[in-house]
């Protein structure tokens, strides 16, 4: 862990809560002496149906990292982006399955870009949906402009 002011690897913890379904953990830098926030996840026993029938364990950061793709040299604050991603997380834990399509984790995905940012959507769109040629990615494009 490295402090996010100075860059220091001399950090310590100072207070640590739990915060729903993660731990809140207050740090010092001793470096610089600044404090930030960091929160750790509490890994879902969820696993993810892929197209293919393979089973996975949930992995928030794999749709992180998804979301990070389609949201890359966008004007969106990281913090809205796992903002999107606790929600999709959160929604996909409501459900109380142990088992759960990836479909339901990207639909998700979808209707939470399409608020947040339509390119950033789009993108999304393109790689999920598997669209095949750009007549596909403009009808897409169209249905989400209202056009269709």
């Amino acid at each position: 862990m490295r402090c996010p002011y100075c860059g220091g690897t001399d950090i310590r913890v100072i207070d640590t809560r739990p915060a729903g379904d993660r731990i809140r953990r207050r740090r010092e830098c001793r470096i610089c002496k600044r404090r930030f926030t960091t929160y750790e996840y509490i890994a879902p026993e969820l696993s993810v149906i892929k197209r293919d029938g393979r089973r996975e364990p949930w992995d928030r950061q794999k749709v992180l990292n998804g979301v990070r793709l389609a949201c890359a040299k966008r004007p969106i604050a990281t913090a809205d982006i796992e903002e999107l991603v606790d929600q999709v997380e959160e929604y996909v834990l409501s459900l109380g399955r142990a088992e759960i399509p990836s479909s339901v984790v990207g639909e998700k995905v979808l209707e939470e870009l399409k608020t947040l940012d339509p390119v950033a959507y789009v993108r999304f769109a393109s790689v999920y949906l598997n669209l095949p040629d750009l007549q596909a990615l403009r009808a897409e494009i169209d249905r989400l402009l209202g056009l269709y």
